[in-house]
Parts: structure tokens; sequence; C-alpha cells
């Protein structure tokens, strides 16, 4: 029986990896083992459950089934075991959490470093990358995203208070070209672009003056898939950047950068930490969301 239930979480692990390598080392098992135990599985039942190829692994009509009858059933077993360090003396268990980059470091590893700190018996395993990952299938306890872009299956919990957007370069770009006095303005300017993840194209800049939305295609000489190079190429005065205010740190303050258009920049919603309505948080999970919970008046 021991050995039926370690083969068929192997098949979970590989089903849901796409992959023998990386099963494997998520599993702790050479690869060798893990395909013993696919191939062991297969036998026992006398059908075949994943396609394997020298370059990918794929699910059969039978593998799918198997995967889909019984790969929920083992994630409720393993939240009922997170649920028994309610029994410990301390809390104990690993939440994985998706995120954006920027985000990680300003707001999510402030927030949780004195609970780290507290519970020496919790983990943390983040995810930390600028697409949209789906936490349900990818197997993750939470995701944070920004308020205006979680679908509303999700219970949402803001963890970070109102954002603004900002346009902003630095005061030598602006000694060689007049500051945009209206969003049409930009399309005269050298605009640094981002490539967004999730759909391929390019990001369209997006204002509101007195509930009024202009959205402007902008065209430059740059284009990235990461905010904290933008902001790098605008303190060099290559061009303008166009990010959520808090990504340009202190070289607004400082000087470093200047912000323009600023009547048109309305606040947002913040940042939201998500996660499934069905999920029973664990209370490693419920202790996460606390400390992580924003707590700040709504005029913040």
């Amino acid at each position: 029986m021991k050995r039926n239930i370690n083969d068929l979480i192997s098949f979970i692990a590989v089903a849901r990896e796409g992959s023998f390598t990386r099963a494997a080392a998520q599993l702790g098992v050479t690869q060798p083992a893990l395909s013993q135990a696919i191939t062991g599985l297969e036998n026992r039942l006398k059908i075949r459950l994943l396609t394997r190829t020298t370059r990918s692994v794929s699910l059969t009509a039978a593998g799918e089934r198997l995967l889909l009858a019984i790969g929920n059933r083992f994630d409720e077993i393993e939240a009922e075991l997170d649920m028994l360090t309610e029994l410990r003396d301390k809390p104990a268990g690993t939440v994985r959490i998706t995120c954006g980059p920027n985000v990680l470091h300003s707001l999510l590893l402030p927030k949780l470093s004195s609970l780290l700190r507290d519970y020496p018996d919790i983990k943390l395993e983040f995810d930390a990358n600028h697409g949209f990952r789906n936490i349900v299938a990818d197997r993750f306890d939470a995701g944070v995203r920004l308020g205006d872009t979680i679908d509303k299956d999700m219970i949402a919990v803001p963890i970070g208070p109102p954002l603004r957007m900002a346009a902003v370069a630095s005061p030598d770009y602006f000694t060689r070209h007049p500051q945009p006095q209206t969003p049409n303005d930009l399309v005269h300017h050298n605009c640094i672009n981002m490539r967004m993840t999730t759909s391929g194209g390019l990001y369209i800049w997006e204002f509101e003056n007195q509930g009024v939305p202009v959205n402007v295609r902008v065209d430059g000489q740059l284009i990235f898939n990461t905010s904290a190079h933008m902001v790098d190429a605008a303190v060099a005065g290559l061009g303008i950047a166009f990010l959520p205010e808090e990504e340009f740190g202190s070289h607004i303050v400082d000087g470093r950068l200047i912000s323009v258009l600023q009547e048109w920049c309305a606040p947002f919603p913040g940042y939201y930490l998500y996660y499934p309505s069905r999920k029973q948080p664990s209370p490693a999970f419920s202790l996460v969301v606390d400390a992580l919970r924003y707590r700040g008046s709504s005029r913040d």
C-alpha cells in the first residue's frame, strides 16, 4: 500500500511538472528511481499514463483522468496535515507565493521578516516574476497583484496603500527635450517601453484627468520586460519611463528623476494578496496573511 501511494505521488509530480528531471528534484529522488516508480505503476494498472519523448513528457487520456481524479485529493490531504500544526506549540509549514520582483523587495520581505524570526518552523517560497501565474494550477498558496487585476472568485486582501503611476525622466533628458504638458505630447518623446509578459505586446500608457481616460501608444529606442532596468535607463537620461511611482524609489525625491504629467496620474488600488475562496487556510498561511494585511486609512 505504501509503495502504491508513493508511486501515485510520483505520478502527480511528473504530470504537473511535465518533466522527470524537475519532478525528481522536487521529490528529492533520482531520475531513474522516479522512472522506475512510474513504470511500475503503469504495469500494475496495465495502461500507459505518460507519453515520453526525448524532449517532453505528456499525459495520455488515462493519465489525464487519473490526475483529475486524485490530484486535488492529495492536495487536500497536504492541507489537512498543515492544519495539524495548530496542535503544535508553534505553527509550521511552507507557504508559496508568486509575485513581482519589486513588490517582493519593497513590501513582502519587510513585512514578513519579523514573522520569520518569531516562527522558525514556517518556511516561505517566493516565485518572483512579471507574468501572471495560475496559482491553483501551479499550486501556489497565494499571489500578489494590483487590486484591479484580480479575478472575482478570489479572496483579495489589501497589503499596501493606493498607488499612482509616474512619468519620469532625468534632468539631463529634459534639458534636451521640452517637458510634456499633456499625455499626447509623449508621441514626440523617446519613451522607454515595457513588453508585457502575458500578452507579448507593449504596454499602452494609461492616464486619467477628472475622470477622463487617455491612452497613449508611445515609441522609443528601448524596450524592457523588467521595471528595474526601465528605472536605470531613465536615470541614465535615455528617455521617459512610466511605472508605479514607488518603483522609482528615492530617485524622484533626490532629484535624479523629474516627474511630469502628475495631474494625469490618478490613484488606483494598490497591491493585494489573493487566494482561492475555497482554500482552507493553515495556521502558517493565516499568520502570513495577517502580517501582510494593510491597516492604513484609505487616504494614505
